[in-house]
């Protein structure tokens, strides 16, 4: 009896790990893309902030998408501006998420959202 129920609580645990906000909880602010041409392929910034709205300390995935003048998908990158770290409720964290893209000439368009919440 005593394994079984050591059992349900090793199951359960990874869904205890997962925040009481969600993704509305979280907004991106400021969030705007840059090139900038180097010596070799030009390079994106793609920075903003990431703010907690909600009462509880937690932590946001958000992703990027690039898109064509179509609105078709070229890229999408997703990332944890805060990494693994909780952000306090009302604070928020700056991030740059465009060392993770590669430059196409095709993409004119950037949209961002939170795609998940986590407590860690």
């Amino acid at each position: 009896m005593k394994i079984a129920l050591a059992a349900a609580l090793l199951l359960a645990a990874p869904l205890s790990a997962h925040a009481a906000c969600a993704s509305k909880d979280f907004s991106v602010d400021g969030f705007s893309v840059k090139v900038t041409q180097g010596s070799g392929q030009p390079r994106f910034s793609m920075k903003g902030q990431l703010a907690n709205k909600c009462s509880e300390a937690a932590a946001a995935q958000i992703r990027i998408d690039a898109k064509d003048a179509s609105g078709k998908v070229l890229a999408s990158k997703q990332g944890w501006p805060a990494g693994t770290s909780n952000i306090s409720p009302g604070q928020s964290v700056e991030f740059d998420l465009g060392r993770l893209f590669r430059y196409q000439s095709d993409m004119s368009d950037y949209t961002v959202t939170v795609v998940d919440v986590k407590s860690w």
